[in-house]
């Protein structure tokens, strides 16, 4: 970790009083979420080809892929706690200073940790629900777990027939409007903006720290890997988000 750019990162948090705070999947992996994209992660096992939208819709064979993979997600996801990032962001509502948490996870342990449901706009929806496509009436994921345990069949919904989904946004399946809507309001109108391990190379998501940049906010970023925004940044630090956080939210009291 480093120290003086811990410090910086403190004295940003402690100017600022409208803080959009924007995590990927690098801010849950320190609470043992499964990265897809590593080796033997969930892309060694799924192909991503066959886990779009369009295939989903239109093939009986793409939808049991899914809930098959859907079966693997609730397994390995399941008592997974938030860590000190996710903490140190709660802090932040705590203190009046948070805007909004944009999140590109599903797993909901920003809340878990502490931030209100208001408070988190989760651009990829949630693992945590299922929904019909069409009328959008909810089931209980443990139900449908407990269906893929026994090896059922996933029928449709059963008030108007329509599919059902994990409610997460899929390859090719269009990000929440309203959602994306308020994140990019939230994004104009913050006066910092910190993205925490993600990559930003998913668009349309990626715009976001730009769009704040431009609207006048300082940009500070949090990854291990460089990023394609750590030339426009204010400052950026490449360590681990946990203990930056942590410290970070520590030292602007």
């Amino acid at each position: 970790m480093n120290e003086d750019k811990v410090e910086m990162l403190a004295d940003l948090i402690r100017d600022s009083q409208n803080i959009v705070v924007f995590t990927g999947a690098g801010v849950s992996t320190e609470s043992g979420v499964p990265d897809f994209r590593s080796p033997g992660g969930i892309w060694d096992r799924f192909d991503p080809n066959e886990m779009t939208f369009q295939k989903f819709v239109s093939s009986r064979q793409s939808r049991r892929k899914y809930w098959e993979l859907f079966h693997v997600c609730w397994k390995e996801f399941q008592g997974i706690e938030p860590n000190q990032a996710h903490r140190a962001i709660a802090e932040l509502e705590k203190r009046g200073k948070l805007s909004a948490v944009i999140t590109q996870n599903v797993e909901e342990l920003h809340q878990k940790a502490g931030n209100s449901a208001k408070k988190v706009l989760e651009l990829h929806g949630t693992i945590w629900q299922v929904r019909c496509l069409d009328c959008q009436a909810p089931y209980p994921w443990e139900e449908i777990f407990n269906l893929l345990e026994e090896g059922e069949e996933i029928n449709n919904c059963s008030q108007c027939g329509g599919f059902l989904k994990p409610a997460t946004i899929a390859f090719g399946q269009q990000l929440p409007v309203h959602t994306l809507e308020e994140a990019q309001k939230r994004s104009c109108s913050c006066d910092l903006f910190i993205s925490i391990g993600s990559s930003l190379v998913v668009y349309p998501a990626a715009f976001l720290p730009q769009m704040a940049k431009e609207s006048g906010a300082s940009l500070a970023i949090v990854n291990r890997e460089p990023t394609p925004f750590d030339a426009i940044a204010d400052l950026v630090i490449h360590a681990r988000a946990g203990e930056s956080m942590k410290t970070a939210v520590e030292l602007a009291r």
